[in-house]
């Protein structure tokens, strides 16, 4: 990569790739859920990622490129990570604590590169684009809040038990 364009434009097709597997995931991370607030959480998360894809198709036709995703290693770490979680625990109050923490970490992992994305975007004069990746983020800042408040006012408690 030689220049921002091109990596905004590598960094775009790398967090394509990571919504389009964490639509894969979610649905496997919901399956293993025990909580039924956890469970209505990501079944919405799993709606607004959806979005998100939609969303990213009008940010790449936006800047002339046509919308393709590029593996992303870290993406596939934090789902690989999950999966462990899901493989080495009973299902009950602690898999779901530990299964916000995975999602949180994935959530964090989205905020970091949807927070850069905006601001290449801008710095590149991508008006569309940078609109489009400010609702994105917005919303994945929400669905980290949700994570947290779930996890504080109910299921951390519950591991106690």
């Amino acid at each position: 990569m030689k220049n921002l364009d091109e990596v905004f434009e590598h960094t775009l097709r790398d967090i394509y790739y990571a919504e389009n597997q964490l639509v894969k995931a979610l649905g496997k991370v919901s399956g293993a859920a025990s909580n039924g607030e956890f469970k209505d959480a990501l079944g919405q998360h799993l709606t607004e990622t959806k979005g998100h894809i939609k969303s990213l198709d009008a940010v790449f036709k936006s800047i002339g490129q046509k919308a393709s995703g590029e593996k992303c290693d870290a993406i596939e770490g934090l789902i690989k990570e999950t999966d462990g979680i899901i493989e080495d625990t009973k299902a009950g109050a602690a898999r779901d604590a530990a299964l916000i923490g995975c999602c949180q970490a994935v959530e964090h992992y989205e905020i970091a590169r949807y927070g850069t994305l905006r601001e290449w975007a801008k710095v590149l004069g991508h008006d569309d684009a940078h609109k489009l990746l400010s609702v994105i983020l917005d919303e994945e800042k929400a669905a980290n809040n949700k994570m947290t408040n779930l996890a504080v006012s109910s299921l951390n408690e519950a591991t106690k038990a």
